[in-house]
């Protein structure tokens, strides 16, 4: 696929990788919104969260963005995981992914 996400995960694009599994990435955000901003993909292209199916990658994708946080050491401060789906709601690569943002304070409800 042309999936930038896709190749990031093939490691035909370079990322600076946080976290890795068989099965899902973590890299740093080229656009960062808080100082620390980690996106963590499913290395199997999954369009968005309405088409995902399995139940077992979506427990995945959530315990490396809880496993990155950690590394991170986001923990004691907090932080935000967050999963947009469609482009209504800011998703600008049709590639399943969690953000992780911590080292900030957050407002809510968010933008």
């Amino acid at each position: 696929m042309d999936c930038i996400f896709c190749k990031i995960a093939r490691k035909e694009l370079p990322a600076e990788i946080v976290y890795e599994d068989d099965g899902v990435i973590g890299f740093r955000d080229l656009n960062p919104q808080a100082p620390t901003h980690v996106l963590v993909i499913p290395k199997t292209h999954v369009d968005s969260l309405a088409a995902a199916n399995d139940a077992k990658m979506l427990g995945r994708l959530l315990l490396a963005a809880a496993e990155v946080a950690r590394r991170e050491n986001l923990e004691s401060g907090g932080y935000r995981v967050i999963l947009n789906n469609g482009q209504g709601a800011g998703q600008s690569v049709f590639h399943l992914h969690a953000h992780v943002l911590g080292g900030r304070g957050f407002a809510w409800p968010p933008g």
